[in-house]
């Protein structure tokens, strides 16, 4: 049986620019036609469509989202989630009524906010009158730290003793005993206690952060770390089983997690392994041709990589180094060999780059690999915070696209209080340069990095416009480093399939994938910051329906 799908009377927008027409005509999940609405439902070929009324809103490709977390985003999704509490009472009470039904010997969740306590830095004490004698890890909102309870650190051994890790830091208060904050590579010192999860929840999991994604219009992504970290396991196992039993539609890939202890001894065997795990991830339908390598921390608690020491006084700050300048948890030794080795076996490379140091050691790996192991491999870096002008036009140049988390760029809490005073003037001007890379020529793509933020592009796409978070009357963060909303579109469609490699996917035209979504409005209609109350309320996917927002019910 024929699958016939009409979406009509909407703006058709694909790849930059609006298209004659309001109507789109799929045919067994291929986009048949493009044109006036009563001429395509008039043809041979649209007998039977089902119709979607678009309602005068934007009809464009499918979202792909290049950075994102998928699996754990749902996993956590479905457990202690107090990401949608702001203020330490608030998330304090949600854990408390969390831990007063809960019945597992550990209490695991995350998405508290940084900027709610002071420094950034929750303590053990205070989450000890919400939990009691019961182990628990919450991971923060951008996942670079976790706050544990008494009982955590007593689980783990913890003490005053303990050293902190090469490629993490223990808050300790002024007779060096752990505080109850554990940034990046210290988290492992409690999540390897963690009790595992079953493969039903880990499916549940992926099966909820799909759902998620889909329901916002996204309908391709890559899964950014694919591995152990910060207390989640590898998902390979999770999204192989989802797509042998065709319970996963979306078109996918994943990033391979490159370990922060390899060595130049270690490099061969860790890509032999790579891509041995490469070639099993395939045979069960799941792309993992890219691997994931995380070049720094986060500025927030001083784990970016910087050039320069952050201004803080009294603080070592380097946090392992101890120069003040933040961690770079890769040598530039190591890092060159391991993205030449992995480059050289078919990889594409994934970095994470938030400091202007990390920043130029990305660049630099990529340069020094062979010239026909470049741009071809579809290379990027993601997050891109601070940046050093000089290093700029090297994306265009190197062939490197520029993989924006876009919501991040705008004035909050957490950049007033935890950002800027370590950065200080002239590298704050130097933050988030989306208009700078466009002028130079770079290639541009999106990602959310949900769960650190929300998976809705809309919502990063109105920050990336107007350098606002929705709804803020805050001053815009750098406006000359705004996009314009066909740019940004642009980036979060037909820039991310091409950076992930979805060829035929990503653009409105005769013969693609019919993957693309009805939005509520026409963003391009209204004034730029109502962009932000866009939301896609039909997802298509192969030229099926997989969300449809429900109608309000009429007035009684």
């Amino acid at each position: 049986m024929t699958d016939v799908l009409l979406v009509r009377d909407g703006v058709l927008w694909s790849d930059g620019a609006r298209l004659d027409g309001d109507a789109v005509l799929v045919v067994d999940g291929r986009i048949r036609a493009l044109g006036d609405g009563d001429a395509l439902a008039a043809r041979d070929d649209a007998a039977g469509a089902e119709v979607v009324d678009a309602a005068g809103g934007l009809v464009h490709p499918g979202f792909a989202d290049a950075h994102v977390h998928t699996a754990m985003g749902g996993l956590e999704s479905l457990g202690l989630d107090v990401s949608g509490a702001h203020g330490a009472e608030a998330c304090l009470a949600r854990v408390a009524a969390y831990a007063a039904v809960h019945d597992g010997a550990w209490i695991v969740g995350g998405g508290w906010h940084m900027a709610d306590y002071e420094g950034g830095t929750p303590t053990a004490k205070a989450l000890d009158l919400a939990t009691g004698d019961v182990p628990a890890f919450l991971v923060n909102a951008d996942h670079h730290g976790a706050w544990v309870n008494t009982a955590a650190l007593r689980a783990a051994g913890i003490d005053a003793s303990t050293p902190d890790p090469e490629d993490g830091r223990i808050e300790r208060d002024a007779d060096g005993r752990p505080t109850g904050t554990l940034h990046e590579g210290a988290m492992a010192l409690v999540s390897a206690h963690l009790p595992a999860r079953t493969e039903d929840e880990l499916r549940a999991g992926l099966a909820a952060g799909a759902d998620a994604l889909l329901r916002a219009g996204v309908t391709a992504w890559q899964e950014a770390i694919v591995g152990d970290y910060g207390g989640h396991v590898d998902s390979s196992a999770t999204y192989g089983s989802l797509i042998e039993d065709r319970a996963l539609a979306a078109r996918v890939s994943g990033a391979l997690w490159i370990p922060r202890d390899v060595t130049l001894a270690t490099v061969p065997a860790l890509v032999a392994d790579l891509v041995r795990r490469r070639d099993a991830n395939a045979a069960r339908g799941f792309d993992t041709s890219t691997v994931k390598i995380m070049v720094d921390g986060v500025a927030e608690n001083r784990t970016a990589a910087l050039a320069e020491p952050y201004l803080v006084d009294g603080c070592d700050c380097g946090a392992g180094e101890g120069d003040g300048r933040g961690i770079a948890y890769f040598g530039r030794d190591v890092l060159c060999a391991v993205a030449a080795a992995a480059a050289a076996e078919g990889f594409a490379l994934h970095f994470h780059a938030i400091g202007d140091r990390a920043v130029t050691d990305a660049l630099d790996a990529v340069a020094a690999l062979p010239e026909d192991l470049r741009g071809r491999r579809r290379h990027h870096i993601a997050h891109l915070q601070v940046v050093d002008p000089a290093d700029v036009p090297r994306f265009a140049a190197l062939g490197v696209t520029v993989n924006m988390q876009a919501l991040w760029a705008c004035h909050d809490e957490q950049m007033a209080e935890l950002t800027l005073p370590v950065l200080g003037e002239r590298r704050a001007a130097w933050q988030y340069p989306f208009g700078s890379f466009l002028r130079a020529g770079a290639a541009l793509a999106m990602g959310s990095d949900w769960p650190v933020s929300t998976y809705d592009p809309w919502q990063a796409i109105h920050v990336a416009v107007t350098r606002q978070a929705p709804g803020s009357d805050a001053d815009p963060l750098l406006p000359d480093e705004a996009l314009p909303l066909a740019v940004a579109l642009r980036a979060y469609t037909a820039g991310s399939h091409r950076l992930l490699g979805l060829d035929g996917s990503g653009v409105l035209e005769v013969g693609a994938r019919a993957d693309l979504c009805v939005a509520s409005r026409d963003p391009f209609a209204g004034k730029p910051g109502e962009i932000g109350e866009t939301r896609t309320v039909v997802t298509v996917l192969g030229g099926r329906i997989v969300h449809r927002e429900a109608a309000e019910p009429a007035p009684a």
